[in-house]
């Protein structure tokens, strides 16, 4: 077979980064494809914080966290509930391997590459309450020094080092729209060239075609990201059984070239596309007061402490607080009828918790600015949280209860609040403050957490009123869904290989990273213990680069 390279690799994000370093060690010839431009190039990975999920690290051991592989498959698996057959056979044989991964080589891998760790390690999703049930039983988060464009620069530079010695050729602004098949083998992909595209990084680019094209080689690995940007293919998988109505208006946390295309393209030439009805959305959304791509939504990073509301003014029940469970939280909102919820919090509580997802939100880490790390001990002089407030749509400030909620009405169409209904909520919750023990578990959980060191210095505030003026002003912040990860995909063999419907192995097809459920078609079923997507790419990109290194010919 007359072939251009060894590997064809569909899409220039991460995974498909960390595949094309693995096998350029290996003196393989990689064709890179991408519809987007080489602003693009690191894919979503770029605009994320950078977090990794690791077991058993050193940072965690100094920090007094004892955690271990055994614990963290427990709560894997807990959280990942893989019930379907055969949709679920090989990724729950992924999510032990990537769990082995994080407990074992996974930092020694990125350090060795250059990319730092900071020596605190946080504790999201923590969980629904129950030992056997979804959530992380210890803090697992470890933050990067340099955050999401760190992790891409990691794993760019290598690459862009073997593209300047002839082992990897970058076609930007192909679209794929077919594989190539022949003999039951992926010999290949075609598509569309697309008119040049100066746009920066994220912002939509032009969908005009110039031309075709057509490449060959001995394999195709697909890394081509997910569809959180496509609302249509969102409508077409929402879980309405499990998560309730789609909300009418949901904000975007990823750029508009995640549009899931390869989803059907693979399924079209034979491929096993599984659990597209896993998805992960945030409820913690704010629309972005500078957007890049359309709908642009940032989430709030929340700590445990503010009071959630629903549309109306009702709390939300045990264990539904801020930053413990996402997707139990989301079914529960939907099933309000209404498309967003409310946050209320002192001006104390926005010091401590009011943190924004995403290495654009986070200068002081993404810039490795040391001077400017220190603000996080009071977040409200951190600039873009600033901004948010200073232009933002969805946060309002007073200095009373009743201004508050009157400012709450306005920023929606309808007036929704009634303001006895906030207050017995905000007084109740006060009332609770006064002793060290309580029986509100929100105070339970915040209190639990304040016990780990770094929480109770950088990131959850000492348990007060909401109406002691000394911690005022108060906050309120409009949150609404944010959508983000596909937690489905493409199911593979633990050597990255792309599976048929009948559970043979498609020869000569790969896939890794979202696009394959970050492994398998679904290594983390149906709920996600977060730090674990970018970690995730890393993994099934080894794996898919390592295996395709080692038996091709």
């Amino acid at each position: 077979m007359n072939t251009e390279a060894d590997v064809i690799v569909v899409g220039a994000g991460l995974a498909g980064l960390v595949a094309t370093y693995e096998l350029t060690r290996a003196g393989r010839r990689v064709i890179v494809v991408d519809q987007e431009n080489q602003a693009n190039l690191g894919g979503q990975a770029y605009w994320s914080e950078g977090s990794l999920f690791l077991v058993d690290s050193p940072e965690q051991r100094r920090l007094g966290v004892k955690d271990s592989r055994e614990l963290a498959l427990a709560d894997w698996l807990a959280s990942a509930r893989h019930d379907r057959d055969p949709e679920d056979g090989w990724a729950r044989r992924w999510a032990e391997a990537y769990v082995d991964f994080a407990a074992g080589e996974k930092r020694a891998y990125v350090r060795r590459l250059g990319l730092g760790l900071l020596p605190l390690v946080g504790w999201i999703e923590r969980g629904t309450g129950t030992a056997t049930g979804h959530g992380n039983s210890v803090p697992r988060l470890h933050y990067t020094w340099g955050s999401g464009p760190e992790v891409v620069r990691t794993f760019r530079r290598p690459v862009l080092a073997a593209a300047a010695s002839g082992l990897v050729t970058f076609k930007h602004r192909h679209r794929v729209d077919e594989l190539v098949i022949e003999n039951g083998s992926a010999v290949g992909v075609r598509g569309a060239i697309l008119e040049p595209s100066r746009e920066p990084r994220g912002v939509p680019s032009s969908r005009k075609e110039t031309g075709e094209f057509e490449i060959r080689a001995q394999a195709v690995l697909i890394t081509s990201g997910g569809m959180g940007a496509n609302r249509d293919l969102v409508r077409a998988h929402w879980p309405t059984d499990r998560l309730g109505p789609m909300p009418a208006s949901m904000l975007t946390g990823v750029p508009a070239h995640v549009d899931g295309r390869m989803f059907q393209i693979t399924e079209r030439a034979g491929g096993f596309v599984v659990n597209l009805d896993r998805m992960w959305f945030y409820n913690e959304g704010m629309r972005h007061w500078a957007p890049v791509w359309p709908g642009h939504g940032v989430r709030l990073l929340p700590g445990p402490s503010p009071l959630w509301l629903d549309a109306t003014g009702r709390r939300l029940p045990p264990p539904l607080f801020p930053s413990h469970a996402s997707l139990a939280t989301l079914r529960h909102l939907r099933m309000t009828g209404y498309d967003h919820s409310w946050f209320i919090m002192s001006h104390l509580m926005v010091d401590k918790e009011f943190a924004l997802s995403g290495s654009d939100q986070n200068p002081d880490l993404t810039r490795k600015n040391c001077v400017l790390l220190l603000q996080r001990i009071k977040k409200s002089t951190m600039a873009p949280v600033r901004a948010f407030f200073e232009h933002g749509e969805d946060i309002v400030v007073r200095r009373t209860l009743p201004e508050l909620v009157e400012a709450m009405n306005a920023l929606t169409s309808e007036s929704l609040l009634d303001y006895e209904r906030v207050e017995r909520e905000v007084v109740a919750r006060d009332q609770q403050v006064v002793n060290d023990y309580s029986k509100d578990m929100q105070f339970m959980a915040v209190r639990n957490a304040r016990a780990y060191l770094p929480e109770r210095l950088l990131r959850i505030a000492a348990p007060h009123r909401l109406l002691d003026p000394e911690h005022g002003p108060l906050v309120a912040v409009r949150l609404r869904t944010l959508t983000r990860k596909t937690l489905g995909g493409v199911q593979t063999t633990l050597d990255a290989q792309v599976v048929r419907p009948d559970g043979t192995t498609f020869d000569g097809l790969y896939a890794a990273g979202e696009v394959a459920g970050f492994g398998g078609g679904g290594v983390h079923g149906y709920s996600a213990l977060e730090g674990t997507f970018l970690g995730g790419c890393i993994f099934s990109g080894r794996v898919a680069g390592r295996a395709l290194a080692r038996d091709l010919v």
